[in-house]
């Protein structure tokens, strides 16, 4: 493809030769002879420190944000945008053929676009899904490396999808990602907000910053659907020239809303009021799938789907690796995988399974290394104030010590009477809740979710619960029946 192609609507500030590239790529270690390299900067590696090396290489060009006095330069005011677009020039500007939906928010992401494509589905549309445990064009499924993937791998997404003949495409977008620019130059049909709690700000460093890469979203879509309930859904929107449509469970003004909810351990039920009132049975427990199936029925209604499409197929939708995932045990116990692993993920799967269990909830968890520090006291604190009882653990400890990351963990905990246990490896950890498990205990292993690895300091290891849970199982049946 011609340079001059590749470069469509990118401002370049300088001359250059309209060559020919047969691939681009940001990383430098892919970069072979007729590949344009896009120079980016991040926060370990500068890859405008070896532009001249992939010349040499055979790169036909470099794409740069400053002047590095070579032949083959392309100068932009920023590569991550350029990147972006460069990336869509490459595949054919794919995104534009289809209906793209985009979620953002804390928690509730993964559920809810799986719910929003099984529910398109179900009328009859041909849907991809992008998101944090897999990537999916119709029923292909492709692996998920980050919850939004970079722009030349998004964009390679997007190109199957609309050569599968997919209408819609239902992903999760995360901060990093908006960030970052991965979805620059990207317009969404509909943006929806699930919340806004405390996370990533090792990365985002604030607040602000972490809530302004969140708004972004909404400042390139037709429609915005915002959860009224949580204190930022109003101010996420604010000022912006999108349609906004609202829905909540408290505030009983919103466009749709959730009212006389029942809850129960195979799933909830409640009345959705919207200009009809149906209701709603979604087979997930829990008080935050009220949030996510409202959430997931109010886009396919703002998208123009029926009220009695839209009911029928939540009533038929399937769970979520990795979120609320009850694992077989065929003991007088449960035991329950899920992905939180933030303050507010872990309060709302604790406190849903309050509210469904007949005998004590344990509560097994750790943080994750090289991450926010200051979540880690409050997550012992949310886990020890909520749970019968806790077992402190690993998480992905990655460089830090394991050891030390439990230490900021019981400083939450210090204060409560909840007793715990502390197994600091994570499979023994599993071990010792299920041998100690007691009649009717839900034994919440949170955390991990979908992840098939661990990260120790040594490297990554294969990590998968539900082969340890069945392993334990298999070792020592009778203790883990007691």
């Amino acid at each position: 493809m011609k340079l001059s192609q590749l470069l469509k609507n990118v401002e370049v500030k300088n001359e250059y030769k309209d060559v020919d590239a047969v691939q681009v790529t940001s990383d430098s270690r892919l970069v072979k002879e007729g590949y344009l390299f896009v120079c980016i900067k991040g926060a370990v590696f500068d890859g405008h420190s070896v532009a001249q090396k992939m010349l040499e290489i055979g790169a036909v060009a470099v794409v740069t944000d400053h002047d590095l006095g070579l032949d083959s330069q392309v100068i932009v005011e920023n590569t991550r945008d350029a990147y972006s677009q460069i990336c869509s020039n490459f595949f054919g500007n794919p995104a534009e053929k289809l209906r793209l939906i985009g979620l953002t928010g804390t928690n509730g992401k993964t559920t809810t676009t799986f719910l929003i494509k099984q529910i398109l589905e179900n009328v009859g549309k041909k849907v991809g899904l992008i998101g944090t445990v897999q990537n999916m064009v119709g029923d292909e499924v492709y692996p998920a490396h980050y919850t939004t993937p970079d722009p030349h791998e998004l964009q390679s997404l997007f190109r199957k999808m609309v050569d599968a003949n997919c209408e819609y495409c239902v992903m999760e977008v995360s901060s990093q990602a908006l960030a970052q620019g991965r979805v620059s130059g990207i317009h969404f049909m509909l943006a929806a907000f699930t919340n806004l709690t405390q996370d990533h700000l090792d990365y985002h460093k604030t607040w602000e910053n972490y809530f302004a890469a969140k708004r972004m979203l909404f400042e390139n879509c037709d429609i915005a659907l915002t959860n009224v309930d949580d204190e930022n859904g109003l101010k996420i929107v604010e000022g912006l020239p999108c349609k906004v449509k609202t829905y909540g469970v408290k505030n009983i003004d919103s466009d749709f809303t959730a009212r006389n909810v029942m809850f129960a351990s195979d799933g909830v039920k409640y009345e959705l009021v919207c200009d009809r009132i149906g209701t709603v049975k979604c087979p997930i427990p829990g008080r935050f799938s009220v949030y996510n199936s409202l959430c997931a029925a109010s886009v396919a209604l703002t998208l123009g789907f029926s009220l009695e499409e839209v009911i029928g197929a939540i009533a038929k939708s399937n769970g979520v690796k990795g979120r609320i995932e009850v694992v077989p045990t065929g003991t007088d116990y449960t035991v329950i995988i899920d992905y939180a692993h933030s303050p507010d993920g872990l309060e709302n799967i604790i406190s849903s399974l309050r509210e469904i269990a007949k005998g004590r909830v344990v509560t097994l968890f750790g943080c994750g290394g090289d991450r926010d520090r200051t979540k880690r006291p409050k997550m012992g604190k949310i886990a020890a104030e909520l749970s019968d009882f806790c077992v402190v653990t690993s998480d992905n400890p990655r460089s830090e010590d394991a050891s030390a990351i439990i230490d900021d963990i019981l400083e939450g905990m210090k204060d409560t009477k909840t007793p715990y246990k502390v197994v600091v490896n994570r499979k023994d950890a599993i071990r010792w809740a299920m041998e100690n498990a007691q009649t009717d205990d839900i034994i919440l292993l949170a955390g991990k979710g979908h992840e098939t690895y661990q990260i120790l300091p040594t490297g990554t290891i294969h990590f998968d619960e539900r082969e340890v849970v069945r392993d334990i199982l298999t070792d020592c049946p009778s203790e883990a029946s007691n």
